[in-house]
């Protein structure tokens, strides 16, 4: 099996791996919301993040074997590709462990260029007949999978309720609020304490 069929297959393997393994490391029950958040964390560490960065490196720095997998010409716009793929790579890393917002652009994003390169992947197998791996096999399914299952899995994530968070201001408001309640507190009982006595 060639690598443009292996590895788009591999991280997928990986992917739900380290999500089977991080459940079942994880805690009792099993929360929904953490399951949905493993799931999500490793797609975007190994379908979108490796495999992005995998791109870019066949696109540039081996532009004749990444054309000759795909079955096109070699051309420079492999470059921009390449590229491209760099750029969705390094999000989809920094997303992993972020916030739910930087998994929605990222997952954006990158869904955009996905299903655009597989539309442009099943174009060339009708128009030309290309069933090339590179082309026709694992990775067209990528293309299409990979998009589906971050948007799904986000979309399932959004239900979480979340804590809204609180700026450093609200914070020391918050205590500075509670400060006066314990003073009002102990105040009430020393007034308590003089009346009765």
């Amino acid at each position: 099996m060639s690598q443009v069929a292996l590895v788009p297959i591999l991280t997928w393997v990986a992917a739900i791996a380290c999500w089977g393994i991080a459940v079942w490391r994880g805690p009792r029950p099993i929360p929904r919301w953490f399951a949905i958040d493993r799931a999500l964390r490793y797609i975007f560490i190994f379908p979108l993040g490796l495999l992005g960065l995998w791109a870019f490196v066949g696109h540039v720095m081996f532009p004749l074997r990444s054309a000759a997998a795909i079955g096109w010409q070699p051309s420079p716009f492999q470059f921009e590709v390449g590229y491209a793929n760099l750029g969705i790579g390094l999000a989809s890393l920094y997303a992993a462990f972020t916030t739910f917002y930087a998994r929605v652009a990222v997952a954006i994003a990158a869904s955009c260029f996905l299903v655009g390169a597989g539309i442009g992947h099943v174009h060339d197998i009708i128009a030309y007949g290309n069933l090339t791996a590179g082309n026709a096999g694992p990775i067209l399914v990528t293309d299409f999978l990979t998009p589906m299952a971050a948007l799904i899995l986000l979309i399932l994530s959004a239900r979480r309720p979340r804590k809204r968070l609180k700026s450093p201001d609200s914070q020391a408001l918050e205590a500075e609020m509670e400060v006066a309640r314990q003073a009002m507190r102990s105040y009430r009982e020393a007034l308590d304490r003089f009346v009765k006595s």
